[in-house]
C-alpha cells in the first residue's frame, strides 16, 4: 500500500474514530451502521477516494436516518476535503454509486469534485 492510501487510512481514523479494517481487508468507518467497503484493489488515493464515493453515497442518501447521514456526510467531506451537500450525494450516488463509472470518478476527482461534471437531475 503506498503512503498516501496509508495517510489517508490515518485521516479516515480520525474522521471515523470508531473505524477500523478487519481481517477479511474491508475498511469498517462505523460499525453500527455497516459502512464499509474492502480496500482490494486500492493501490493509490484516487482509487480510495473513488471508493468512498462508490460506496458511501448510497448510506448517505438513501439507507441512513436524517441526522445519522448529515453526520457521515459532514465525516467524508472531512475525509475528502470537499463541501458536499446531501443533493450532491444523491448525485454522487445517482452517477458513480456501485462503481458504475470509475472513469467519470476518477475524473471528477482529479477536477477537484466539479459537480457540473455528473450533469443534470430532474
Amino acid at each position: 500500500m503506498v503512503k498516501d492510501v496509508k495517510k489517508l487510512l490515518e485521516k479516515t481514523h480520525e474522521c471515523f474514530p470508531k473505524s477500523f479494517v478487519n481481517k477479511s481487508n474491508e475498511l469498517i468507518f462505523e460499525p453500527e451502521s455497516m459502512l464499509y467497503f474492502r480496500l482490494d484493489g486500492v493501490k493509490t488515493a484516487i482509487d480510495f477516494r473513488c471508493k468512498v464515493l462508490a460506496w458511501l453515497s448510497r448510506p448517505i442518501s438513501k439507507e441512513l436516518s436524517k441526522q445519522k447521514s448529515r453526520e457521515v456526510l459532514l465525516r467524508v467531506n472531512r475525509l475528502l476535503g470537499a463541501k458536499f451537500t446531501q443533493e450532491d450525494m444523491e448525485k454522487i450516488y445517482m452517477y458513480l454509486g456501485n462503481d458504475v463509472n470509475r472513469s467519470l470518478c476518477v475524473t471528477f476527482i482529479e477536477s477537484n469534485y466539479d459537480m457540473t461534471m455528473l450533469g443534470n437531475v430532474s
